[in-house]
């Protein structure tokens, strides 16, 4: 090359990530507070059916409700933000689900009596259900195709962390802390949102063509190409138009929100919601145990083993310890779920999730079948730990592991595909004019179902045991593989303009320019 020939340094363009994390993250810690407030009940209920307050003292009937009214709440909120989505945007109708929670669990963390504990827990379901209709389609509109998988999965991945949080502090900490802290991390989530954007494709719906420039620079970096991907945001929304209730007969809208409003259907119809919720009630009714051998009349009687006529029983950690190792085993599985996301596809782990659950499911209900479980806590006389060394090593029965296991694969199974895969489908193949209203009445079908499972669950259980809702969540896990097969589309490495157009031509996920 000739010496006096300048050197010509084209420009590259390199996309950042580091403030669309950030972004993600403000609002994800809405699904943590979600989460911790799901299953708040799990180790708040064996404290309250003991309580020394006679006023906070829980019947199964009280208790169905304190586990069911978050969902019904949770539907509330959703079908609140089918208005606020579209109303005031996606990160301010996050943002004001902040005060739903925090007053929710000020009731909570000061009840004197039931009505406090169950609209504490709806003021946090109209939270949750706020949260669950806005997170995911704030995420999906503020990312691009490459990690949007990865990103769709954190609002299911903060969420098992917020239940696992949950979990283990209810291991050591009382049931009113437990909702002082619950308060944390939606004031921070308020806090940190203030600082970023909003979704740059609803500030081009409103016309701040402007704002929506600057939302896509901050997210993607000053030195990416953002200005590629606005103009053909702008032209994908300038083609569609505004929304009329008649096109929603058409496959353009109907086919997506038909998809996603089964889905949501189906994921909450597999049982996860009142499994969730009464976790620690179920491990009560299916208590496993150190089988010993015979116990000598002459033995005298204190505090340290369980006894039944003719033998003794040491039982194992106690349910709020297996409900915090379920909860470690479904962060896991989450995490699993988001690498994969975007290498394995959508549909992959939902075959592999529900198979995953249908065998869980199966083994449970077959297990409480043929196994007769306790009717409540196990209660007895017990005896000095010091004579049961006198008695031999104790003769462990595996087969009362069954349903700590058969739980783990349950939750396992969800967390992998048909937990964060659901939530993700919604927020991608949703069209844009719609996606507002229509993730609401997802969220609001999604909870309403969830409320009278979980309401109907407790009494089900009490009355025929659990082997029957286990048959039943494991014939709509069936059910759900056969739907991912005929219904659900490949989503994975595809622009929401892509998916849009798949839709629209019904046949491919190409766009034509024209």
């Amino acid at each position: 090359m000739d010496e006096k020939t300048p050197l010509i340094i084209k420009p590259t363009s390199r996309t950042s990530n580091a403030r669309l994390y950030l972004a993600v993250f403000s609002a994800v810690l809405g699904n943590f507070n979600f989460g911790y407030a799901l299953v708040y009940p799990s180790p708040v209920i064996p404290q309250l059916k003991n309580s020394d307050n006679p006023q906070l003292r829980m019947d199964t009937e009280q208790i169905a409700w304190f586990g069911s009214i978050f969902t019904l709440g949770a539907a509330a909120g959703g079908l609140g933000a089918m208005l606020l989505n579209d109303l005031i945007g996606r990160k301010l109708s996050i943002m004001v689900s902040a005060v739903p929670s925090t007053v929710g669990y000020i009731v909570m963390g000061g009840a004197q009596a039931t009505w406090m504990l169950h609209l504490g827990r709806f003021l946090t379901g109209i939270a949750g259900g706020m949260t669950a209709a806005s997170i995911p389609v704030y995420i999906s509109e503020i990312s691009h195709p490459k990690v949007r998988g990865a990103l769709g999965s954190c609002p299911q991945i903060t969420a098992v962390f917020g239940a696992l949080s949950l979990y283990a502090l209810g291991l050591v900490v009382p049931w009113q802390w437990l909702a002082v802290v619950g308060e944390i991390p939606a004031l921070l989530m308020l806090l940190l949102l203030c600082f970023m954007p909003n979704s740059p494709r609803y500030l081009i719906i409103c016309g701040k063509q402007e704002q929506a420039c600057k939302a896509l620079e901050f997210l993607r970096g000053p030195d990416s190409d953002f200005m590629t991907e606005y103009n053909r945001i702008e032209l994908s929304i300038s083609s569609q138009g505004r929304i009329r209730w008649s096109d929603l007969t058409t496959p353009f809208y109907y086919k997506p929100i038909l998809i996603s409003i089964v889905m949501r259907f189906l994921q909450q119809m597999t049982g996860i919601t009142p499994i969730l919720v009464y976790l620690e009630p179920i491990f009560h009714k299916t208590d496993v145990f150190l089988e010993m051998a015979p116990l000598p009349q002459y033995l005298d009687v204190t505090e340290h083993v369980i006894y039944n006529p003719g033998h003794f029983i040491l039982p194992l950690p106690e349910p709020k310890y297996d409900a915090a190792l379920v909860g470690a085993i479904r962060l896991l599985s989450v995490v699993i779920a988001a690498s994969l996301m975007d290498k394995a596809g959508r549909k992959a782990l939902l075959y592999t999730s529900g198979f995953l659950m249908f065998l869980a499911t199966l083994t449970m209900n077959m297990y409480s079948h043929t196994t007769p479980c306790p009717s409540g806590n196990v209660t007895g006389t017990v005896l000095p730990t010091d004579l049961i060394a006198q008695q031999g090593e104790a003769a462990f029965n595996t087969i009362t592991l069954i349903p700590l296991i058969s739980t783990m694969v349950f939750i396992f199974g969800y967390a992998l595909g048909w937990g964060p895969i659901t939530w993700l489908l919604m927020s991608e193949i949703l069209p844009l004019g719609a996606r507002g209203v229509a993730s609401g009445l997802c969220v609001g079908v999604s909870w309403l179902t969830a409320f009278v499972l979980s309401h109907v669950f407790i009494h089900v259980v009490e009355t025929y045991g659990l082997f029957v809702p286990f048959l039943f969540f494991s014939v709509v896990c069936v059910v759900n593989i056969i739907f991912t097969a005929v219904c659900v589309p490949e989503t994975r490495n595809r622009s929401l303009e892509e998916i849009e157009n798949y839709f629209r031509t019904g046949r491919s996920f190409t766009i034509i320019d024209t």
